[in-house]
C-alpha cells in the first residue's frame, strides 16, 4: 500500500487557524503513523511543532490573506482589499504551482482550514478537497460591503466545488458547501499536570485568582496592565510583552508553554472574540471572559455561542481598557445551557484516516 499523503492548507491569518489545524493533523498522526503530513501555511514552523510531535513538511505558501491587522482586533480593510485583489489576480499561478506539486508528492487529499484557492488547486490537481472551520472569508467580506461583495461572490464559488465541509461548532451558516457534516470542537489537549506546571511558573495564587490574558498571536498593543497593580492578590499570566513590570504579571515563554497548558491553571481567560481560543475553553472547561468586537461578523456568533458551554462574561470594550476592571469581582453567568462538548480532532482524524486507508 502506497504511504498515505495529506496536504493541509491553512488560511494565511493569526495563529489560531493553524493551531488548530496543527492539533487535528498530530491526532491523525497518532492514529496513523505513516502518515505524510504537508502543512501549506506561512504560520512559523515552530507553532505548528508545538502541536504535531512528528515529523511533517512544512511549505510555506499563503493562498488568502484573511484580514490585515496590527494587533489582535485592529483591522486594515484597504489593506485587506488590496492583497485579496493581488491573490485573485494571480490565482492562476498559484493554481498551477501547487498542481505541480501536488501531483509529484501524489497527495491523496487535500484537508483546508479554509483558504477558498484550495478547493480549486485540489479539483485540478484530480484529488478530494475537504474543509474544517466555523465560518468562510466569504461571510466575513460580505458583510463589509463595497468592492468585498465581489470579493465574497468568488470565494462562495470556490467553497461551492469542496467535497465535504466539517462544520466546527459557534458557526455561521456557511451555506456555500454543498456537503456539510457538524463536528466538535478542535484544539490541543494540555501536557502538563497542573501541580507540576504552578511549580515551574511559581504561581501561588488560587486557581480562581490566577488569569490568563491572551488575544491570540498577534497580542494586542494597548492591554490596560497598570490596572492589574490593583489586584495584589491575583496573578496575571501573558504571552505577549508586557508594557510594565509587575509582581503578579507573569510573561509566559511562548516556546515550550501553550495558551491550552495554561488555562487548567485559571479561573478564567480573558480574551477577544476568537474561535481556537474559545474552543480549547470549552474542551476543558475554563471559564471565559470576553470583549465585544465590531466589525468582525464571526464575533457575534462567537459571544453569543461561547454562552452556552462554559461560564462565562462579556464586556463592552470601554470595562477592559478604560476601567478599573472591577468585573472580576462579578460572579461569572453560568453556562445557558449543557450542551455536549465533542471531539473534533477526532472525529475529523476518523473520517480522514478512513478515506486514506481505501485510496
Amino acid at each position: 500500500m502506497p504511504q498515505p499523503i495529506l496536504y493541509i492548507a491553512i488560511t494565511n491569518h493569526g495563529f489560531g487557524h493553524a493551531t488548530r489545524m496543527s492539533a487535528i493533523a498530530a491526532e491523525i498522526q497518532r492514529q496513523l503513523p505513516e502518515v505524510l503530513l504537508i502543512l501549506v501555511t506561512t504560520a512559523p514552523r515552530w507553532l505548528l511543532a508545538e502541536y504535531i510531535p512528528g515529523d511533517f513538511i512544512h511549505r510555506p505558501r499563503a493562498f488568502d490573506v484573511g484580514v490585515v491587522q496590527s494587533d489582535g482586533i485592529t483591522m486594515d480593510k484597504a489593506a485587506t482589499l488590496e492583497k485579496l485583489q493581488h491573490i485573485r489576480s494571480q490565482q492562476a499561478a498559484t493554481i498551477a504551482a501547487e498542481v505541480n506539486f501536488i501531483r509529484q508528492n501524489r497527495v491523496s487529499l487535500v484537508l483546508a482550514d479554509i483558504p477558498p484557492l484550495a478547493v480549486p488547486i485540489a479539483k485540478a490537481a484530480g484529488v478530494p478537497c475537504w474543509m474544517a472551520s466555523n465560518f468562510g472569508w466569504d461571510f466575513i467580506y460580505r458583510d463589509w460591503g463595497g468592492e468585498f461583495v465581489e470579493i465574497a461572490d468568488w470565494i462562495a464559488e470556490c467553497f461551492g466545488q469542496c467535497d465535504r465541509l466539517f462544520r466546527l461548532p459557534l458557526h455561521e451558516p456557511m451555506s456555500a458547501f454543498p456537503v456539510i457534516t457538524d463536528v466538535g470542537f478542535p484544539g490541543g489537549s494540555p501536557r502538563y499536570e497542573p501541580e507540576d506546571l504552578r511549580q515551574q511558573l511559581g504561581i501561588t495564587a488560587p486557581a480562581e485568582q490566577t488569569v490568563l490574558i491572551t488575544f491570540g498571536g498577534l497580542g494586542l498593543q494597548n492591554i490596560p496592565y497598570q490596572t492589574l497593580s490593583q489586584f495584589p492578590d491575583w496573578q496575571f499570566l501573558t504571552f505577549d510583552t508586557p508594557t510594565v513590570a509587575l509582581p503578579n504579571l507573569l510573561q509566559v515563554p511562548s516556546r515550550g508553554y501553550r495558551p491550552v497548558d495554561i488555562m487548567p491553571l485559571c479561573g478564567r481567560v480573558i480574551s477577544k472574540p476568537g474561535f481556537s481560543t474559545f474552543s480549547e475553553a470549552c474542551r476543558l472547561g475554563t471559564p471565559m471572559v470576553s470583549i465585544r468586537r465590531e466589525g468582525f461578523a464571526e464575533a457575534a456568533i462567537l459571544l453569543d455561542g461561547i454562552q452556552d458551554y462554559v461560564s462565562h462574561q462579556i464586556l463592552d470594550p470601554a470595562e477592559f481598557f478604560e476601567g478599573n476592571w472591577q468585573f472580576l469581582h462579578r460572579p461569572l453567568m453560568p453556562p445557558r445551557t449543557h450542551q455536549p462538548v465533542t471531539d473534533g480532532n477526532q472525529e475529523i482524524a476518523a473520517a480522514v484516516i478512513n478515506f486514506l486507508q481505501k485510496t
